[in-house]
């Protein structure tokens, strides 16, 4: 079986999942208000918004005010300066938990607008549904219909006319994901043709290349999707809920896939210390040990990955990059047992190494895989010196950098007719994907 077919094999079950698991984070906000909801949660959770500037607003459009006014429903609206702030709510009874909103909205008519207060640094709003029966625990519920509602929350734009649906913390990626995509057009128009050449030729890398052009071409279709949803995002404040999804499944696709490479080459490394020659191009190392580390470890971070989007609510769903739970937790850790592994695996080859020249050509390798495993925790942990409307714009727009510098170092090293071809040519004994000397200058 190819290493191709491998991979799609494992990336199979992730196709799926993936589209099933990936919320949207929508603000324009449609639903029901539900009297036991509110009851439940003692007051029903509707949205969190950050709000920045003047002019911020919110607006509620019911399909039923007769029944509103009848229900005495209303919105309630919380600052959230203190992070701790849910947990402060939890404790509270619930006439004082909905005595500590800052604005209440009395719904009773078809439309409310609620202007927000100027912000002087952006600040988070939690938007709560709240009526007569909420705190009443004995009474008993009519079997009224839940009412139909649609909640928009707006930012000033640059003229300052509350048309914004972006939130604070999400402002500015839908310009980043322009510039993503006019870089990637731009780099295909030159070298989409010497990449197509080298392609063909085949040679020593030709596994490897394919994976890094797949992997690379799977993170231009995240970008176009995303920048897609996003544009429709700043119209309607929806935006396209599949375009959303379909983003973080071929970029999860491509980290499984450069994964699954480099796992298979640092294995292949270690495994093939110490074999004799063969008389052939070497192909991807295709032993039970190494296939079954690189699928273990694809495995574990697809699972990570599809982990880490379940466990988020619809509400608090944040673009992968930005790891807020014990999945995303887990995730970054792998990646930097993953790094030390290949830090041991480096140290172990070059430490007894004498040709420079492959000294040379593992440093350089390490460096490319050192940036694609390490530029998500060390991002992660340099964001909190930001404030919180800026940490998820840094580490999502800081991990695809990163991760596309890493793929020009790999392509560099592998594209490159001198380095790792004489290297190949001094020995095949640590190198995985070597070419034998008769057919040196046929290929090339």
């Amino acid at each position: 079986m190819t290493p191709k077919v491998e991979m799609w094999r494992l990336l199979a079950p992730l196709a799926v999942a993936s589209l099933l698991a990936s919320g949207a984070s929508a603000k324009s906000v449609t639903g029901l208000f539900k009297s036991e909801a509110a009851r439940r949660q003692k007051g029903q959770f509707i949205t969190k918004f950050m709000y920045q500037g003047d002019n911020g607003l919110l607006a509620c459009r019911l399909d039923n005010p007769a029944l509103a006014s009848e229900k005495e429903s209303r919105l309630l609206l919380y600052q959230d300066m203190d992070p701790d702030l849910d947990h402060d709510l939890d404790h509270l009874s619930c006439s004082e938990r909905l005595a500590k909103s800052q604005f209440t909205v009395s719904l009773s008519e078809e439309e409310h607008n609620q202007s927000i207060p100027r912000q002087s640094s952006p600040t988070t709003w939690q938007v709560l549904y709240a009526d007569r029966y909420t705190c009443q625990e004995g009474a008993v519920i009519p079997q009224h219909a839940d009412l139909r509602f649609t909640v928009l929350l707006l930012n000033p734009d640059s003229a300052g006319n509350p048309l914004e649906h972006f939130s604070a913390e999400e402002a500015g990626l839908h310009g980043f994901y322009f510039l993503l995509l006019l870089a990637y057009f731009v780099a295909c128009c030159i070298y989409s043709r010497p990449l197509w050449q080298a392609l063909r030729k085949g040679g020593p890398m030709h596994t490897v290349l394919r994976v890094l052009t797949t992997a690379l071409a799977l993170q231009g279709f995240s970008a176009l999707c995303n920048y897609i949803h996003l544009a429709r995002y700043s119209r309607d404040g929806t935006g396209i809920p599949l375009m959303g999804s379909l983003a973080e499944f071929w970029d999860m696709v491509s980290q499984v896939s450069v994964l699954y490479m480099l796992l298979s080459l640092c294995v292949g490394w270690t495994l093939g210390r110490g074999r004799k020659p063969q008389s052939r191009p070497l192909q991807w190392e295709r032993s039970p040990t190494s296939t079954a580390v690189a699928a273990g470890g694809g495995v574990l971070q697809g699972a990570l990955l599809l982990w880490e989007q379940f466990s988020e609510s619809e509400s608090q769903h944040h673009s992968y990059h930005v790891q807020q739970s014990l999945a995303g937790l887990l995730l970054m850790a792998l990646r930097v047992g993953l790094a030390l592994l290949l830090a041991s695996v480096l140290y172990q080859i070059t430490s007894t190494e004498r040709s420079t020249l492959k000294r040379d050509f593992y440093l350089c390798f390490a460096k490319g895989c050192f940036l694609w495993f390490l530029c998500h925790p060390v991002l992660f942990l340099l964001s909190a010196v930001f404030n919180e409307n800026q940490r998820e714009k840094v580490v999502t727009i800081g991990v695809v950098l990163c991760q596309s510098i890493a793929m020009v170092i790999l392509y560099q090293l592998f594209l490159s007719r001198s380095l790792y071809w004489e290297v190949s040519s001094l020995s095949s004994m640590s190198l995985p994907l070597t070419m034998s000397r008769a057919n040196q200058r046929g290929r090339y």
